[in-house]
């Protein structure tokens, strides 16, 4: 039987994972002059980066403010039974709700923590109504964010 060992990442690999992570639109001559490498074989390396899972995806960080989603609140959803069934219920609705930016399963005094993004108190009450109906749920705690003190800027990187 082969069993294939995962290619460990060398200084290299994380430099280039940290840039990409921090610019995502860098052009591959950037990039390989940020890493110290000629453009092939770092394009070769993103390839192969992406290929084996590191890299998920691309994307672009929206103002929420402008696009009248600027308000965020954590959900603490308890079920009212925890079994399998129920459990693939609450996902299966869950992830249909455009408001929920996050969705956790957690392990505590609550099954889930959601991260809600909305415009207003008004769209709130109205996406906790849905969020209230969903299969199994018993009781919802909510915490609306004053202010965000530090947001996720990605997955540290140490080289």
């Amino acid at each position: 039987m082969n069993i294939v060992k995962p290619k460990t990442l060398d200084r290299i690999d994380l430099m280039i994972l940290d840039t990409l992570q921090k610019e995502g639109r860098i052009s591959n001559v950037e990039l390989s002059k940020k890493v110290n490498l000629s453009a092939s074989p770092c394009l070769d390396r993103v390839r192969r980066l992406a290929q084996d899972g590191y890299i998920e995806r691309y994307g672009a960080f929206l103002n929420a403010s402008k696009l009248k989603f600027g308000m965020s609140a954590f959900i603490q959803v308890t079920l009212d039974r925890t079994t399998g069934d129920v459990f693939s219920q609450f996902k299966e609705e869950v992830v249909k709700i455009k408001e929920v930016a996050e969705c956790h399963m957690v392990a505590g005094g609550f099954d889930y923590l959601l991260k809600l993004r909305f415009e207003n108190m008004d769209a709130y009450r109205e996406v906790l109504g849905v969020i209230v109906e969903l299969p199994a749920v018993s009781q919802t705690h909510t915490y609306v964010v004053m202010e965000n003190v530090k947001q996720d800027l990605g997955v540290p990187i140490f080289y």
